[in-house]
């Protein structure tokens, strides 16, 4: 599987959860995250794919600077939508390289600028998707039982090679 074909499986798992959420599900505040919504933390997730796709246009991509769009952690219909556009993004993506701004002082908003490629940022994008995507799973257990996610969902490729090489090497 290509990088292209891992970000969309795991944009049309977050596609298929936002279909099948009940939309006061998707606002209601989870006690296992810590009172965060799953809209939120879909939000988060796809703002990053977001902050790649516009500095990917300008080849510089800041994630510190996100929109932190209400709309999009409280309304799953725009949610879809923004998975879509993320989707056709994700698709047409071509490797080239770019500079990525990182800030990590709390006191000001200074940044230290790094070369970096889009495939790395399509590799962090997944990786940072797959990690909020299990965090998602704990609070769909508690408010939205309900839904059906894939076995997959929110699990690293390689623990499920792991998993799988662990039930094969016992056998």
């Amino acid at each position: 599987m290509n990088l292209t074909e891992a970000c969309s499986n795991i944009l049309s798992q977050l596609a298929y959860l936002v279909e099948q959420i009940r939309e006061d599900d998707f606002v209601k505040p989870a006690e296992t995250l810590s009172h965060s919504t799953i809209g939120q933390h879909l939000r988060h997730t796809l703002e990053f794919f977001m902050c790649f796709e516009h500095g990917f246009d300008e080849g510089l991509i800041n994630y510190d600077k996100r929109a932190h769009d209400k709309l999009i952690e409280s309304d799953k219909y725009l949610a879809l939508a923004t998975i879509e556009r993320i989707s056709d993004f994700v698709n047409n993506v071509c490797d080239k390289s770019l500079k990525l701004e990182v800030g990590y002082d709390l006191k000001n908003e200074s940044f230290v600028t790094i070369d970096t490629t889009a495939t790395r940022e399509l590799v962090y994008n997944i990786e940072h998707a797959v990690h909020h995507m299990a965090i998602m799973k704990i609070g769909i257990k508690e408010i939205a039982p309900y839904i059906q996610l894939a076995p997959d969902f929110g699990i690293a490729a390689s623990t499920i090679r792991y998993k799988e090489n662990s039930v094969t090497t016992s056998n």
